[in-house]
């Protein structure tokens, strides 16, 4: 019989409802578990459920019953997955879940930003419109999303799902090249459809008045944009990340931030999170041409539900000797 254990519950909604697994089995739920509890909590177990809790090789090797790890996310930077292939642990993810919900998400940012939401809302909080005489104000630039140029970093699923809706937008959308072609995987390479239609990324830079990141955090894209891309970027544009913290390096933003180079900041994944105190976003989350959301671009509550009832397939999956969206 297996026992499966489930290590950090509270980062699935309370709303979400925890189906189990359709065969015999023991569960346990943690609500968290630091990095002192998981070898006690994880001793019997076969199957463990993870979100965020980190499992190297310095646990793994301490846990000679674990067949598989079920990770409830797409991201699995967490596992230590060269050792899970060496032992044959099967590791598998979350797969298109989110292609509604963080989509959604980033153009909510590029609407806040591009039409000064943030800032017009404090002003009528702190008397502003009083104080104005008149209907209207002008404290804040206003500009159309529609007739923009939005360049997208990253041509899989959610890139293109943000695509088709700023295209809806009457958005100009634009798909950035590699910033280092050498360092492309050779199974990209040789894919005409991954290739196709890229624009070199210095041209990228240059012509895009939004950037939205939707790309994985790899050695080859971490701080993929740093201050030598940010004073190539001729038309200001505000930046977005919903994808993972680490892509842009962030010391290097606000500094752009306070040069003028970019007009705005929609961040959703930071480095750390929850934000360190000394984080240099810090210094900038009272600007109303800032936003700082708490890594929630994902979850929905109906994307959270699909989410936790693939990572039961997935186990069920396993069980049957049919494992399915395996990373190793």
């Amino acid at each position: 019989m297996e026992s499966i254990v489930f290590l950090d519950r509270s980062t699935i909604g309370p709303s979400v409802t925890i189906s189990r697994p359709d065969f015999e089995h023991t569960w346990t739920e943690y609500e968290t578990t630091d990095s002192s509890q998981i070898i006690d909590r994880l001793s019997e177990a076969t199957i463990v459920i993870t979100n965020k809790v980190p499992l190297r090789k310095a646990v793994l090797e301490k846990l000679p019953d674990l067949k598989m790890i079920a990770v409830a996310a797409t991201g699995f930077d967490v596992i230590d997955i060269d050792y899970c292939a060496a032992r044959g642990i099967t590791v598998s993810n979350i797969r298109g879940y989110a292609n509604i919900t963080v989509p959604e998400h980033t153009l909510a940012l590029m609407f806040a930003l591009k039409r000064s939401l943030v800032g017009y809302r404090e002003d009528v909080i702190n008397g502003e419109w009083e104080k104005s005489g008149q209907f209207c104000f002008f404290n804040h630039s206003i500009r159309d999303l529609a007739g923009s140029t939005l360049g997208i970093i990253g041509k899989g699923r959610l890139g293109e799902s943000v695509a088709k809706l700023a295209e809806g937008l009457g958005m100009n959308v634009q798909y950035s090249g590699f910033k280092n072609p050498e360092d492309v995987p050779e199974e990209i390479r040789n894919s005409p459809e991954a290739m196709s239609g890229l624009v070199p990324f210095d041209e990228f830079l240059e012509t895009s008045d939004v950037i939205s990141l939707h790309c994985p955090l790899t050695a080859g894209t971490r701080d993929l944009l740093g201050m030598a891309e940010f004073q190539k970027m001729k038309r200001k544009p505000i930046v977005i990340n919903t994808a993972r913290g680490g892509l842009v390096n962030e010391a290097d933003l606000v500094s752009a931030l306070d040069m003028g180079l970019i007009s705005g900041v929609g961040f959703d994944c930071l480095t750390s999170e929850p934000m360190a105190e000394d984080h240099p976003f810090k210094t900038i989350l009272d600007r109303p041409n800032v936003i700082i959301t708490p890594h929630v671009a994902w979850a929905s509550e109906e994307a959270m539900q699909i989410l936790w009832d693939q990572v039961v397939s997935n186990i069920e999956n396993f069980s049957e000797d049919t494992p399915s969206n395996v990373v190793c």
